[in-house]
């Protein structure tokens, strides 16, 4: 009489497809044909080729996960921000981009003493607060700025274009690369900021990994012949908004962005298929290099 090989002391009258062992009704897993074992399931699933996408990534089982905890972490810091006195909040100096180095009001740290230029000058006054900026070595500025917002509109509208780009990129893509392009576009925004921003200014908001997003979805959508057309379109209003409200709003951040997640797409998408994901890594570790030189060159100057 036979009986499960798991199992010695039950009769089973049901075979693995694959390996024609007789299996209990405990032991039976679901087949394309019939049932298999515990143990050939297990070695199928080693030897199955995971699925990926057409550019080298793992292809993502939810398309949206990355971009909903992005938008997760954006809203988190705006919760804080808002909750420690919104644009008064005193983390807003210690998370946006500042060029160079302020002395704010203690009392009132969205005030600053715009004629005191340094730490030292700052300490002589009873109500002054030095605060470091990037070329003071607070480097962590030029991707925590890209997590911060104030206003419900600036985070809004950045989080609702977030919402419908990542999750297509994510899903051409892969999870990791999407991960690393957003970032590195933000990178991209900061440094171009750094360089051309006023230096007494700030700057804040996730725009330039938006633009990031923008640049690479129009460079695969050539890739792929697809229609450019509807892209350009809102490229262009995008960029028309900008530059009609270049006077509160980023346009370095937004340039910055635009070309880094443009130039990162073209790495992603156009490295030889024969190691990909090796000329994929060189890729962007050069993209990343390059930024980091960039910035240390522009401390260079400012200090």
């Amino acid at each position: 009489m036979p009986t499960c090989y798991r199992h010695p002391g039950r009769e089973s009258y049901i075979r693995c497809q694959r390996c024609d062992r007789a299996i209990c009704p405990d032991c039976m897993r679901d087949a394309a044909v019939g049932f298999q074992c515990p143990q050939c399931v297990a070695e199928g699933a080693k030897t199955t080729r995971s699925g990926r996408t057409a550019y080298g990534g793992l292809r993502p089982g939810n398309a949206g996960l990355t971009s909903m905890v992005l938008i997760a972490v954006n809203a988190a810091v705006w919760l804080l921000v808002m909750a420690t006195g919104g644009s008064a909040s005193a983390w807003l100096n210690k998370l946006m981009l500042l060029p160079t180095g302020r002395c704010v009001s203690a009392s009132r740290p969205d005030l600053y003493y715009p004629g005191i230029g340094s730490e030292t000058v700052c300490a002589t006054n009873p109500q002054g607060d030095w605060i470091n900026g990037v070329s003071d070595g607070a480097y962590w500025q030029l991707l925590t700025s890209a997590f911060t917002h104030v206003e419900i509109w600036h985070i809004g509208f950045n989080m609702l274009a977030l919402w419908f780009l990542g999750p297509q990129l994510e899903l051409a893509i892969g999870r990791a690369r999407f991960l690393a392009l957003y970032l590195i576009s933000a990178l991209a925004g900061s440094t171009l900021v750094y360089w051309l921003a006023p230096v007494d200014g700030s700057t804040l908001g996730a725009s330039g990994a938006i633009f990031g997003l923008m640049g690479a979805l129009l460079v695969l959508a050539f890739k792929v012949g697809g229609n450019l057309q509807p892209i350009l379109m809102w490229i262009g209003l995008n960029f028309l908004i900008t530059v009609v409200g270049r006077g509160f709003i980023s346009w370095e951040g937004h340039l910055g962005g635009f070309l880094g997640g443009a130039l990162i797409a073209v790495v992603l998408a156009y490295s030889p298929r024969t190691h990909r994901t090796l000329w994929q890594s060189l890729g962007l570790g050069a993209i990343t290099l390059a930024l980091v030189v960039a910035v240390l060159l522009r401390t260079a100057t400012l200090t």
